[in-house]
């Protein structure tokens, strides 16, 4: 048997390639949606993708099942089970609890775990030519590496409403019923490590046992005494901002995301065209470079989104999909790093990239306003806005401001003074940069905080 990882880090996202050598069959479980690389791991292998699927509706990228089904001709496999609200509903196999996919001598059975969503499977794995029982299980966004999936996703992201309490309970019950029923050796892959808002505590390394979570997770405790109540309790305190954009890639992979098929090369682009096109409000521009580098000087009317490692993550805060149909013209080295930061917009549903740029020196530029921690003391504001993360803000924070995550400020604008000055700020700068080029392009006047957090503090120490 051959079990492969493959690890997102921009997402903090797993996805895993398992394949019959001796069959040359292969199934992808959680595949994202820039495929190429299960592609090219089957080729080394000399393996038929043959089967699909995925632990559950995703809300924290845009699922690649179907994509690459199309790509491979494989079946694609969900979950049928959950509630009405939550059924996907586009064409696939339907998995139950206990049903299997066969793969020459591998047998991948579909284990319902409801908690983290109602839909929620998890995959035992038994390599036949080896034992006759699981010997690993693919645990998607129920059990992590030292955490569990957070239950309140629905509330948060999908309009759910207290919902985050009957999650915490059924993952209390999927804990008992199924995963400490299995045998302590069982490896366990998850679905995400550190740095995924699906849950709050995630460990980094890549997989774990049942047997290491029974006896020391945070939660063993409370399941080894049947204490329900204080599980809960412990579960939903403390979960991190859910970003706004989840609630678009919840209905999208609820509903199948669109298949692309194989995409033309990004086009390089001179300054004149995209200066027309931004003129003409059919293409916006986004500067990849890092925040520190934008703060000297950036092209006026792009957005501020670093990349390629983090582009999915903050692009998903910066461009709404469902509402700007702008092309986005991309600021990258070369043509070879352009079509890697495209790649990493698909995995969040932004499919606009439409050229790139190898230079800003022929568009008009633009030195985004600051001021430093000492001028805020005087300065003449209408909102001070600090765009981390609740925990972050209850940590600490400069008197007087108000809190709303760089992940929900597109999406929570009523929140915010129609005319006046905002000033932002975020713990280093990173995030406010991309939150306030935002807020720009939205119309809005805004001063950033030199240094943010970080810097306000040290100046007040």
């Amino acid at each position: 048997m051959l079990l492969e990882r493959l690890y997102d880090e921009d997402l903090a996202q797993a996805s895993y390639f398992i394949g019959c050598q001796a069959k040359g069959e292969a199934i992808v479980v959680d595949a994202r949606r820039d495929i190429s690389d299960y592609l090219a791991l089957a080729s080394k292998h000399g393996m038929r993708i043959t089967a699909v699927t995925e632990t559950h509706i995703h809300a924290d990228y845009l699922s690649g099942t179907r994509e690459l089904a199309a790509a491979t001709g494989a079946t694609a496999y969900v979950s049928g089970e959950g509630t009405a609200d939550w059924q996907y509903k586009f064409e696939a196999e339907r998995l139950m609890d206990k049903d299997t996919i066969t793969l020459g001598n591998i047998t991948v059975t579909a284990r319902h775990t409801p908690g983290h969503t109602p839909e929620h499977l998890s995959f035992l794995i038994t390599d036949g030519a080896f034992s006759s029982e699981p010997g690993y299980m693919l645990s998607g966004d129920f059990v992590f590496s030292g955490d569990l999936g957070r239950p309140d996703l629905l509330d948060e992201a999908a309009g759910g409403i207290d919902t985050r309490f009957a999650g915490a309970q059924d993952l209390f019950t999927s804990l008992k019923n199924v995963f400490l029923q299995l045998p302590d050796h069982v490896q366990v892959y998850p679905g995400h490590g550190s740095g995924s808002a699906c849950g709050k505590a995630l460990g980094a390394v890549p997989s774990t046992t049942v047997g290491y979570e029974r006896n020391f997770a945070w939660w063993g405790r409370y399941l080894a005494n049947d204490d329900a109540e204080g599980f809960i309790a412990q579960l939903l305190d403390g979960q991190p901002d859910a970003h706004a954009y989840f609630g678009r890639m919840k209905r999208q992979n609820r509903d199948g995301a669109a298949v692309l098929g194989p995409l033309p090369q990004l086009k390089e682009l001179d300054g004149e065209a995209i200066a027309a096109q931004a003129s003409a409000g059919t293409a916006v521009f986004v500067d990849t470079r890092s925040h520190t580098e934008i703060a000297q000087g950036t092209v006026a009317g792009g957005l501020s989104i670093p990349g390629p490692g983090k582009m999915a993550s903050f692009a998903a805060w910066a461009y709404n999909p469902e509402a700007d149909n702008r092309a986005l013209i991309l600021l990258a080295k070369d043509a070879e790093q352009a079509e890697e930061m495209r790649a990493h917009l698909l995995r969040v549903g932004i499919d606009a990239a439409a050229g790139f740029t190898t230079s800003i020196d022929e568009l008009p530029s633009y030195t985004p306003l600051s001021i430093t921690p000492e001028e805020l003391k005087g300065f003449d504001y209408d909102l001070l806005l600090d765009v981390r993360n609740k925990s972050e803000f209850a940590a600490g924070h400069i008197p007087g401001a108000k809190q709303l995550s760089g992940g929900r400020v597109l999406w929570n604008l009523d929140e915010l003074p129609a005319d006046g000055t905002i000033v932002t700020y975020c713990q280093s700068g990173l995030r406010n940069a991309v939150a306030a080029s935002a807020l720009r392009d939205a119309g809005y006047n805004i001063v950033e905080l030199a240094g943010s957090y970080a810097a306000w503090a040290r100046s007040n120490a």
